[in-house]
């Protein structure tokens, strides 16, 4: 596909890369996420903090080398949750000396108690083994805060929902959502979960009070392959998905609240697209195997056009994220972070 086929502006927006940080481990990022101000920047099984006011590193913190690659990091207000590739999520709290410390796991060691005695509890996983069903049966590959509930997803093609409100953080269900890896969720404010998968579907659903568990709305069938990757915009109505076939799809939530219909094809990536955020202003960010980010814009008619390709990195770009606070209305500057197989985490200031 040649560049004069691709849905690209006639005008760029200006970028400069503010830093470059490296791992302190010589090792690739899997995941990026900001909360108060603090970069947490997972480099294996490690997490590394930095200061975002002077980028600083600010704390180390890991349960063990055995737990695998951290696949996803989440906030609630006095607690961070982590995501690993040894099937558990991992509760931390930062201490008076703003120091990490390991505070649980999900399952606790209580519910797995309470549930483990009656046989009702127990379902297969795989051929001649069975487990509880509150827990993951392999690697737990995303996580999402949304009001006071933490979602989780896995690579055993379920979501799982906990209550992390009351502090006993107990699994309330279950959802057998896939027929392969599910790779990405995320959840709007009204708490319509979207989950994506490697079967190449994104599923849509919503909670019924009454029977308190989650039911299908609708199947998304655009892909051509996997999809690892959906962004929301802060009002949820657009959806975002990235695709091993190279191809963003934009998805639209109609007034009614229960249609979304498809409505545009982004292509410009010459490599998988393995993650994507959206922030204000409308803007969307896009990061990709073929080691570049690229800033999409929505326009008044022509729906949305790739204004910039941010370039540097040496290995895929694996995680992306909007820096809070940065969409500045009177200088119109916005900040994102994007961090690489190459070990390498960049800090890029974008002018809209």
């Amino acid at each position: 596909m040649n560049d004069s086929t691709k849905p690209v502006s006639n005008k760029t927006i200006p970028y400069r890369c503010i830093t470059s940080l490296k791992s302190l481990t010589p090792r690739m990022i899997t995941c990026l996420a900001v909360h108060q101000n603090l970069l947490y920047a997972a480099s294996v099984t490690i997490i590394n903090v930095y200061d975002l006011s002077d980028y600083t590193h600010h704390d180390a913190f890991n349960d063990n080398h055995t737990s695998g690659f951290v696949k996803s990091i989440a906030f609630s207000h006095s607690n961070i949750y982590t995501a690993h590739q040894d099937c558990k999520i991992r509760i931390w709290q930062v201490t008076p000396s703003k120091r990490h410390r390991l505070l649980s796991t999900l399952p606790t060691v209580k519910d797995r108690l309470l549930r483990s005695i009656s046989p009702k509890n127990y379902v297969t996983v795989r051929r001649h083994k069975r487990s509880l069903w509150i827990q993951h049966s392999d690697t737990v590959s995303g996580l999402v805060v949304n009001d006071k509930l933490l979602y989780s997803i896995s690579w055993d093609r379920c979501f799982k929902i906990w209550d992390v409100s009351s502090g006993n953080f107990r699994c309330l269900e279950s959802v057998k959502a896939h027929e392969d890896a599910v790779n990405a969720v995320v959840v709007s404010d009204d708490g319509t979960v979207y989950t994506a998968s490697a079967d190449g579907c994104i599923k849509v659903w919503e909670r019924d009070d009454k029977l308190r568990k989650h039911t299908l709305v609708t199947t998304l069938e655009k892909h051509k392959s996997t999809v690892n990757a959906l962004a929301l915009t802060g009002d949820g109505r657009v959806l975002f998905s990235g695709g091993s076939d190279r191809l963003i799809m934009v998805w639209e939530r109609m007034k009614d609240g229960d249609h979304v219909e498809f409505v545009q094809e982004l292509w410009g990536h010459e490599g998988v697209i393995l993650c994507l955020v959206s922030h204000v202003k409308g803007l969307l960010a896009s990061g990709s195997a073929d080691q570049t980010v690229r800033i999409w814009q929505r326009g008044s008619e022509s729906g949305f056009c790739c204004m910039v390709v941010l370039r540097g990195h040496e290995k895929p770009v694996k995680s992306l994220v909007a820096v809070p606070g940065s969409d500045d209305v009177s200088n119109g500057v916005v900040s994102l972070c994007s961090g690489s197989l190459d070990g390498e985490i960049k800090l890029w200031e974008i002018y809209c």
